[in-house]
């Protein structure tokens, strides 16, 4: 004698689709705690406009010197003649981190040997545009980089 109701379903129906149900709430609740772990928050990093590099008497004619922007690095080179120059230190190839050569007085991209002369524009080598420039402001023999707004 087989125990069905008026629709056709048996008991055992019932009791698969309790099991199932609960077997997939179980999995969800790993599978959910995994997920979060493994794929970070999406944060905003705070927006930096000006930082403090140094003192003017830090640094000699010809030279230059990178320094943190926020989370990206960020290059100040002092000209021959006195002037200060800033620029985001990230190559425009493959943002590769730039640096200042003395030896051949310009701005080096080790990665692919791609060249900046010093206002930041590409001379040779694979970059495709020039170096973002930043601004450079002088207060109390103080150097502060901000970016233009």
């Amino acid at each position: 004698m087989d125990i069905a109701n008026s629709e056709g379903k048996t008991r055992r129906d019932f009791l698969n689709s309790i099991i199932g149900i609960g077997l997939f709430g179980w999995l969800l609740t790993i599978i959910y705690p995994l997920l979060k772990y493994i794929v970070p928050p999406k944060m905003r990093e705070p927006e930096v406009k000006t930082i403090a590099v140094g003192k003017v008497d830090d640094f000699k004619p010809l030279s230059g010197t990178i320094f943190k922007f926020g989370n990206k690095p960020g290059i100040l080179i002092r000209r021959a003649d006195g002037e200060f120059k800033a620029f985001s230190a990230v190559c425009t190839h493959l943002d590769c981190t730039v640096q200042f050569d003395e030896k051949i007085k310009l701005i080096w991209c080790a990665c692919h040997n791609g060249k900046y002369d010093l206002n930041g524009n590409n001379v040779s080598g694979p970059p495709p545009k020039p170096l973002t420039e930043y601004q450079v402001v002088l207060k109390n023999k103080e150097i502060f980089v901000q970016k233009e707004t």
